[in-house]
């Protein structure tokens, strides 16, 4: 009877020993996968419904997408974009990269700020697209990796519908309590109406004085204007960037154009490669 009250106690341990282990492991699972798995597939396109499309101006629009579930998350790493295929006037598929203006810290959606241009082959599949539809989204897409510290601070360089890249990095990096990072945007338009996201950037630089400073550039701006005029200059750059150095980078998103001209604005500043990414 000895006998078998002990070996009765060594089971009870190491069955007590294997619970503690697989509560341990389950642990350390869910502590691994912290975040909600994401939605999106690199390889495959999968389909997600509008739920909502707001007209901001006459050819700018926000459109709001379901997720699975209410606690579902895009999966899409900070800077990068994905990937939206739809057809043209003319019925031809057309696949045109965007990058979302939320975060994997909204759950359940994600939203899109797109401008349609007239002649624009995605422009028009967004222009017709009505609450109930489904875009086809693949990714994520991108080189550009952020983790907190990385830099000191970064400088952007903006035009027109290539403040979303941007905004998401800066709102990322803002919404992080852990994260001290600062941002200084120089954001360039033809008109004021042009600006996109402006409401959202004008409440970042109250709600984040010391961490985010913005400076709009117009070619042809309004009356009392206070911002800049005309084009990005190297005076601008040096005037609202942080200065070249090796713990900053300078980031920039716009027109061809417009990214060749701040390219050798940059070069000429002493701003080396490595401190220079292209969106």
């Amino acid at each position: 009877m000895d006998f078998l009250q002990g070996q009765s106690t060594e089971t009870m341990v190491a069955v007590a020993v294997a619970v503690v282990a697989v509560a341990a492991g389950v642990a350390f699972l869910l502590l691994r996968s912290g975040k909600p798995k994401g939605c999106l597939d690199p390889e495959n396109f999968k389909k997600f419904k509008l739920v909502e499309k707001k007209q901001i101006s006459h050819n700018v629009a926000k459109f709001k997408f379901a997720l699975p579930t209410p606690t579902s998350a895009l999966g899409l790493p900070i800077g990068q974009h994905i990937s939206c295929r739809g057809q043209d006037a003319t019925g031809e598929e057309v696949i045109k990269p965007y990058t979302p203006t939320t975060l994997d810290s909204d759950l359940g959606y994600f939203e899109l700020v797109i401008k349609m241009y007239p002649q624009g082959r995605m422009s028009h599949h967004f222009r017709e697209m009505k609450v109930g539809d489904y875009l086809s989204v693949k990714g994520p897409k991108g080189r550009f990796k952020y983790q907190v510290g990385q830099v000191r601070a970064f400088g952007m360089l903006a035009g027109g519908s290539g403040i979303t890249p941007m905004f998401q990095v800066a709102r990322a990096i803002l919404e992080n309590p852990n994260d001290n990072t600062k941002v200084h945007l120089i954001y360039a338009n033809v008109t004021y109406e042009d600006i996109l996201l402006k409401e959202e950037l004008d409440n970042m630089a109250k709600t984040y004085p010391d961490r985010f400073k913005i400076y709009y550039v117009l070619n042809q701006p309004p009356e009392n204007w206070n911002g800049g005029v005309g084009f990005v200059s190297k005076e601008m750059i040096q005037s609202h960037c942080p200065a070249p150095a090796d713990d900053i980078q300078i980031l920039r998103c716009g027109p061809p154009p417009m990214n060749k001209a701040m390219a050798a604005h940059l070069d000429e500043l002493s701003y080396t490669k490595e401190m220079q990414f292209q969106f």
